[in-house]
Protein backbone atom coordinates (compact mmCIF):
# COMPACT_ATOMS: atom_id res chain seq x y z
CA UNK A 1 0.00 0.00 0.00
CA UNK A 2 1.20 3.51 -0.74
CA UNK A 3 -0.53 6.33 1.07
CA UNK A 4 -0.02 9.50 2.95
CA UNK A 5 0.61 8.91 6.64
CA UNK A 6 -2.16 9.86 9.09
CA UNK A 7 -1.38 12.81 11.29
CA UNK A 8 -1.32 12.64 15.05
CA UNK A 9 -5.01 13.53 14.92
CA UNK A 10 -5.62 10.50 12.70
CA UNK A 11 -6.71 12.47 9.65
CA UNK A 12 -7.09 9.76 7.02
CA UNK A 13 -7.10 10.47 3.26
CA UNK A 14 -10.51 11.09 1.66
CA UNK A 15 -9.47 9.77 -1.80
CA UNK A 16 -9.01 6.11 -2.70
CA UNK A 17 -7.22 5.28 -5.96
CA UNK A 18 -8.59 1.91 -7.04
CA UNK A 19 -6.99 1.52 -10.48
CA UNK A 20 -3.74 -0.42 -11.05
CA UNK A 21 -3.29 0.66 -14.67
CA UNK A 22 -2.90 4.41 -14.14
CA UNK A 23 0.28 5.92 -15.57
CA UNK A 24 2.72 7.97 -13.52
CA UNK A 25 1.37 11.10 -15.18
CA UNK A 26 -2.22 10.20 -14.31
CA UNK A 27 -1.27 9.35 -10.73
CA UNK A 28 0.51 12.67 -10.31
CA UNK A 29 -2.66 14.55 -11.24
CA UNK A 30 -4.64 12.60 -8.65
CA UNK A 31 -1.93 13.17 -6.06
CA UNK A 32 -2.18 16.91 -6.66
CA UNK A 33 -5.78 16.81 -5.43
CA UNK A 34 -4.66 16.02 -1.90
CA UNK A 35 -3.90 13.05 0.36
CA UNK A 36 -4.84 9.67 -1.07
CA UNK A 37 -4.50 5.97 -0.47
CA UNK A 38 -3.94 3.51 -3.32
CA UNK A 39 -5.26 -0.02 -3.00
CA UNK A 40 -6.15 -2.00 -6.10
CA UNK A 41 -7.52 -5.31 -4.81
CA UNK A 42 -10.70 -5.82 -2.86
CA UNK A 43 -8.79 -7.75 -0.21
CA UNK A 44 -6.34 -4.89 0.30
CA UNK A 45 -9.16 -2.38 0.58
CA UNK A 46 -10.95 -4.57 3.10
CA UNK A 47 -7.74 -4.75 5.13
CA UNK A 48 -7.71 -0.97 5.66
CA UNK A 49 -8.69 0.05 9.16
CA UNK A 50 -12.30 0.90 9.87
CA UNK A 51 -11.37 4.54 10.44
CA UNK A 52 -9.41 4.71 7.18
CA UNK A 53 -12.33 3.26 5.24
CA UNK A 54 -14.79 5.61 6.94
CA UNK A 55 -12.68 8.59 5.81
CA UNK A 56 -12.94 7.70 2.10
CA UNK A 57 -15.36 9.96 0.25
CA UNK A 58 -14.11 9.58 -3.33
CA UNK A 59 -12.87 6.64 -5.39
CA UNK A 60 -10.83 7.12 -8.56
CA UNK A 61 -11.33 4.10 -10.83
CA UNK A 62 -10.37 3.22 -14.38
CA UNK A 63 -12.32 1.34 -16.99
CA UNK A 64 -12.06 -2.47 -16.55
CA UNK A 65 -11.18 -2.13 -12.87
CA UNK A 66 -14.41 -3.47 -11.39
CA UNK A 67 -16.01 -1.65 -8.46
CA UNK A 68 -19.14 -3.44 -7.30
CA UNK A 69 -21.56 -3.32 -4.37
CA UNK A 70 -19.24 -5.27 -2.09
CA UNK A 71 -16.53 -2.67 -2.72
CA UNK A 72 -18.90 0.22 -2.07
CA UNK A 73 -20.04 -1.29 1.21
CA UNK A 74 -16.48 -1.16 2.55
CA UNK A 75 -16.71 2.64 2.56
CA UNK A 76 -19.78 3.83 4.49
CA UNK A 77 -19.20 7.51 3.65
CA UNK A 78 -18.41 7.09 -0.05
CA UNK A 79 -19.94 9.89 -2.13
CA UNK A 80 -18.32 9.72 -5.58
CA UNK A 81 -16.80 7.15 -7.94
CA UNK A 82 -14.90 9.02 -10.66
CA UNK A 83 -14.21 6.68 -13.56
CA UNK A 84 -11.43 7.14 -16.12
CA UNK A 85 -13.11 6.18 -19.41
CA UNK A 86 -16.27 6.94 -21.32
CA UNK A 87 -17.57 3.46 -20.49
CA UNK A 88 -18.65 2.68 -16.95
CA UNK A 89 -19.70 -0.97 -17.15
CA UNK A 90 -16.96 -1.75 -14.63
CA UNK A 91 -19.09 0.01 -12.01
CA UNK A 92 -22.45 -1.19 -10.72
CA UNK A 93 -24.20 2.13 -11.30
CA UNK A 94 -27.55 0.88 -9.95
CA UNK A 95 -25.86 -0.18 -6.71
CA UNK A 96 -24.11 3.18 -6.48
CA UNK A 97 -27.36 5.07 -7.06
CA UNK A 98 -29.13 3.02 -4.38
CA UNK A 99 -26.39 4.05 -1.94
CA UNK A 100 -26.51 7.72 -2.89
CA UNK A 101 -23.12 7.56 -4.62
CA UNK A 102 -22.51 9.69 -7.71
CA UNK A 103 -20.70 8.09 -10.66
CA UNK A 104 -18.85 10.14 -13.28
CA UNK A 105 -17.07 9.23 -16.52
CA UNK A 106 -14.92 11.02 -19.10
CA UNK A 107 -17.03 11.43 -22.27
CA UNK A 108 -16.54 13.63 -25.35
CA UNK A 109 -12.78 14.09 -25.04
CA UNK A 110 -12.05 10.74 -26.72
CA UNK A 111 -14.64 10.81 -29.51
CA UNK A 112 -12.24 12.00 -32.22
CA UNK A 113 -9.54 9.45 -31.46
CA UNK A 114 -11.98 6.54 -31.38
CA UNK A 115 -13.55 7.67 -34.64
CA UNK A 116 -10.12 8.13 -36.23
CA UNK A 117 -9.02 4.63 -35.29
CA UNK A 118 -12.29 3.18 -36.57
CA UNK A 119 -11.66 4.65 -40.02
CA UNK A 120 -8.02 3.54 -39.87
CA UNK A 121 -9.10 -0.02 -39.05
CA UNK A 122 -11.59 -0.06 -41.90
CA UNK A 123 -8.96 1.15 -44.35
CA UNK A 124 -6.41 -1.20 -42.81
CA UNK A 125 -8.71 -4.19 -43.29
CA UNK A 126 -9.92 -3.33 -46.78
CA UNK A 127 -6.50 -2.34 -48.19
CA UNK A 128 -4.64 -5.04 -46.20
CA UNK A 129 -2.15 -2.49 -44.92
CA UNK A 130 -0.52 -4.78 -42.33
CA UNK A 131 -0.06 -7.56 -44.89
CA UNK A 132 1.21 -5.04 -47.45
CA UNK A 133 3.93 -3.80 -45.13
CA UNK A 134 4.95 -7.38 -44.36
CA UNK A 135 5.11 -8.04 -48.12
CA UNK A 136 7.55 -5.18 -48.62
CA UNK A 137 9.69 -6.09 -45.60
CA UNK A 138 9.88 -9.75 -46.64
CA UNK A 139 11.50 -8.88 -49.98
CA UNK A 140 8.68 -10.45 -51.99
CA UNK A 141 7.91 -7.15 -53.74
CA UNK A 142 11.58 -6.64 -54.64
CA UNK A 143 11.65 -10.22 -55.92
CA UNK A 144 8.96 -9.35 -58.46
CA UNK A 145 5.87 -10.74 -56.73
CA UNK A 146 2.73 -8.68 -57.12
CA UNK A 147 0.71 -7.97 -53.99
CA UNK A 148 -2.85 -9.33 -54.37
CA UNK A 149 -5.58 -6.86 -55.21
CA UNK A 150 -7.73 -5.86 -52.25
CA UNK A 151 -11.09 -4.24 -51.60
CA UNK A 152 -12.38 -0.71 -52.14
CA UNK A 153 -13.96 0.95 -49.12
CA UNK A 154 -15.22 4.26 -50.53
CA UNK A 155 -18.82 4.25 -51.69
CA UNK A 156 -19.83 1.18 -49.69
CA UNK A 157 -22.79 0.96 -47.30
CA UNK A 158 -21.89 1.25 -43.62
CA UNK A 159 -24.07 0.63 -40.60
CA UNK A 160 -23.37 2.35 -37.29
CA UNK A 161 -24.83 0.38 -34.40
CA UNK A 162 -25.24 3.06 -31.76
CA UNK A 163 -25.41 6.64 -33.04
CA UNK A 164 -24.23 8.34 -29.86
CA UNK A 165 -21.37 10.82 -29.68
CA UNK A 166 -18.76 8.33 -30.91
CA UNK A 167 -21.06 6.74 -33.49
CA UNK A 168 -21.89 10.15 -34.89
CA UNK A 169 -18.21 11.11 -35.11
CA UNK A 170 -17.53 7.88 -37.05
CA UNK A 171 -20.44 8.47 -39.41
CA UNK A 172 -19.37 12.06 -40.06
CA UNK A 173 -15.92 10.86 -41.12
CA UNK A 174 -17.28 8.11 -43.36
CA UNK A 175 -19.45 10.60 -45.23
CA UNK A 176 -16.14 11.92 -46.58
CA UNK A 177 -15.52 8.51 -48.15
CA UNK A 178 -18.80 8.70 -50.04
CA UNK A 179 -20.26 5.92 -47.94
CA UNK A 180 -24.00 5.41 -47.58
CA UNK A 181 -24.77 5.78 -43.85
CA UNK A 182 -27.24 3.51 -42.07
CA UNK A 183 -27.68 3.34 -38.31
CA UNK A 184 -29.64 2.00 -35.39
CA UNK A 185 -30.09 3.61 -32.00
CA UNK A 186 -32.55 3.69 -29.11
CA UNK A 187 -34.52 6.20 -31.14
CA UNK A 188 -34.36 7.77 -34.58
CA UNK A 189 -31.98 10.73 -34.69
CA UNK A 190 -31.92 13.92 -36.70
CA UNK A 191 -29.47 13.20 -39.52
CA UNK A 192 -28.71 14.38 -43.07
CA UNK A 193 -30.98 11.71 -44.52
CA UNK A 194 -29.18 8.67 -43.09
CA UNK A 195 -31.20 5.44 -43.06
CA UNK A 196 -32.58 4.39 -39.67
CA UNK A 197 -33.17 0.72 -38.80
CA UNK A 198 -35.07 -0.47 -35.77
CA UNK A 199 -32.60 -3.19 -34.74
CA UNK A 200 -29.11 -4.48 -35.41
CA UNK A 201 -30.22 -7.46 -37.54
CA UNK A 202 -32.12 -5.23 -39.96
CA UNK A 203 -29.14 -2.86 -39.99
CA UNK A 204 -26.67 -5.66 -40.74
CA UNK A 205 -28.81 -6.94 -43.60
CA UNK A 206 -28.68 -3.52 -45.30
CA UNK A 207 -24.93 -2.83 -45.20
CA UNK A 208 -21.45 -3.97 -46.23
CA UNK A 209 -19.73 -2.76 -43.04
CA UNK A 210 -21.17 -2.98 -39.52
CA UNK A 211 -19.53 -0.75 -36.90
CA UNK A 212 -20.38 -1.48 -33.27
CA UNK A 213 -20.46 1.70 -31.17
CA UNK A 214 -23.03 0.86 -28.48
CA UNK A 215 -22.38 1.17 -24.76
CA UNK A 216 -21.11 -1.86 -22.85
CA UNK A 217 -22.83 -3.60 -19.98
CA UNK A 218 -25.44 -6.27 -19.38
CA UNK A 219 -27.97 -4.77 -21.80
CA UNK A 220 -25.65 -5.12 -24.80
CA UNK A 221 -23.92 -8.41 -23.95
CA UNK A 222 -24.03 -10.57 -27.08
CA UNK A 223 -25.60 -7.69 -29.03
CA UNK A 224 -23.91 -8.97 -32.20
CA UNK A 225 -25.26 -12.50 -32.41
CA UNK A 226 -25.43 -15.41 -34.86
CA UNK A 227 -28.49 -13.78 -36.43
CA UNK A 228 -26.77 -10.42 -36.84
CA UNK A 229 -23.69 -11.95 -38.45
CA UNK A 230 -25.80 -14.09 -40.76
CA UNK A 231 -27.66 -10.96 -41.85
CA UNK A 232 -24.36 -9.15 -42.48
CA UNK A 233 -23.51 -11.80 -45.05
CA UNK A 234 -20.42 -13.20 -46.79
CA UNK A 235 -19.27 -9.79 -48.09
CA UNK A 236 -19.87 -8.07 -44.76
CA UNK A 237 -17.18 -6.85 -42.37
CA UNK A 238 -17.67 -6.37 -38.63
CA UNK A 239 -15.84 -3.53 -36.82
CA UNK A 240 -15.95 -3.36 -33.03
CA UNK A 241 -14.65 -0.37 -31.06
CA UNK A 242 -17.26 -0.60 -28.29
CA UNK A 243 -16.76 -3.45 -25.80
CA UNK A 244 -15.76 -7.06 -26.36
CA UNK A 245 -18.88 -8.15 -24.51
CA UNK A 246 -21.04 -6.63 -27.26
CA UNK A 247 -20.04 -9.41 -29.67
CA UNK A 248 -20.87 -13.08 -29.11
CA UNK A 249 -17.36 -14.35 -29.80
CA UNK A 250 -18.45 -17.96 -30.35
CA UNK A 251 -20.90 -16.69 -32.96
CA UNK A 252 -18.11 -14.65 -34.54
CA UNK A 253 -15.76 -17.63 -34.76
CA UNK A 254 -18.56 -19.72 -36.28
CA UNK A 255 -19.15 -17.00 -38.88
CA UNK A 256 -15.45 -16.77 -39.70
CA UNK A 257 -15.06 -20.54 -39.98
CA UNK A 258 -18.08 -20.93 -42.25
CA UNK A 259 -17.42 -17.85 -44.39
CA UNK A 260 -20.69 -16.31 -43.23
CA UNK A 261 -18.89 -12.94 -43.10
CA UNK A 262 -15.85 -11.60 -44.95
CA UNK A 263 -13.91 -10.69 -41.82
CA UNK A 264 -13.62 -8.29 -38.91
CA UNK A 265 -11.55 -5.45 -37.50
CA UNK A 266 -11.47 -5.46 -33.69
CA UNK A 267 -10.06 -3.20 -31.00
CA UNK A 268 -11.91 -4.84 -28.08
CA UNK A 269 -12.43 -8.40 -26.86
CA UNK A 270 -13.68 -10.48 -23.99
CA UNK A 271 -11.03 -11.32 -21.39
CA UNK A 272 -8.56 -8.62 -22.37
CA UNK A 273 -5.62 -8.87 -22.74
CA UNK A 274 -5.71 -12.70 -22.58
CA UNK A 275 -7.94 -12.95 -25.62
CA UNK A 276 -9.25 -16.16 -27.17
CA UNK A 277 -6.39 -17.78 -29.15
CA UNK A 278 -8.80 -18.54 -31.98
CA UNK A 279 -8.40 -14.92 -33.04
CA UNK A 280 -4.87 -15.73 -34.21
CA UNK A 281 -6.07 -18.41 -36.64
CA UNK A 282 -7.69 -16.05 -39.16
CA UNK A 283 -5.89 -13.78 -41.60
CA UNK A 284 -9.14 -11.93 -42.40
CA UNK A 285 -9.03 -10.30 -38.96
CA UNK A 286 -7.36 -7.00 -38.15
CA UNK A 287 -6.57 -6.96 -34.42
CA UNK A 288 -5.72 -3.95 -32.26
CA UNK A 289 -4.80 -3.82 -28.52
CA UNK A 290 -7.76 -1.74 -27.26
CA UNK A 291 -6.03 1.49 -28.17
CA UNK A 292 -8.82 3.61 -29.68
CA UNK A 293 -8.36 6.42 -27.14
CA UNK A 294 -4.65 5.75 -26.86
CA UNK A 295 -3.04 9.04 -27.78
CA UNK A 296 -1.03 11.21 -25.41
CA UNK A 297 -3.40 14.12 -25.91
CA UNK A 298 -6.63 12.24 -25.31
CA UNK A 299 -5.46 10.21 -22.32
CA UNK A 300 -4.28 13.47 -20.73
CA UNK A 301 -7.68 15.04 -21.38
CA UNK A 302 -9.42 12.00 -19.86
CA UNK A 303 -7.21 12.20 -16.77
CA UNK A 304 -7.84 15.92 -16.44
CA UNK A 305 -11.60 15.41 -16.66
CA UNK A 306 -11.52 12.65 -14.04
CA UNK A 307 -9.58 14.98 -11.73
CA UNK A 308 -11.90 17.90 -12.49
CA UNK A 309 -14.88 15.82 -11.40
CA UNK A 310 -13.12 14.86 -8.17
CA UNK A 311 -11.96 18.42 -7.46
CA UNK A 312 -15.45 19.82 -8.03
CA UNK A 313 -16.97 17.30 -5.65
CA UNK A 314 -14.39 17.93 -2.93
CA UNK A 315 -15.15 21.67 -3.21
CA UNK A 316 -18.84 20.97 -2.76
CA UNK A 317 -19.67 21.83 -6.37
CA UNK A 318 -21.62 19.89 -9.00
CA UNK A 319 -19.57 17.32 -10.91
CA UNK A 320 -19.02 17.95 -14.62
CA UNK A 321 -20.02 14.63 -16.18
CA UNK A 322 -22.39 12.63 -13.96
CA UNK A 323 -23.59 9.21 -15.08
CA UNK A 324 -26.41 8.85 -12.53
Amino acid sequence: MTSSQPTAQHQYPPLLIAAPSLTADELSRLAALGPSVREMSGAARAALSEDARAAIKVVASKVFNRFGPEDMDLFPNLELIANFGVGFDNIDVAAATARGITVTNTPDVLDDDVADLTVAMMLGWSRRIVAGEAWVRSGRWAAGESFPLNRKMSGAKVGIAGLGRIGRAIADRLVGFGMEIHYTSRREKETPGWAYHSDQVALAEAVDWLVVAVVGGAETRGYISHDTLAALGPQGVLVNIARGSCVDEDALFDALASGAIAGAALDVYENEPMIDPRFFEYDNLLLQPHQASGTVQTRRAMSELQCANIAAHLRGEAVLTPVN
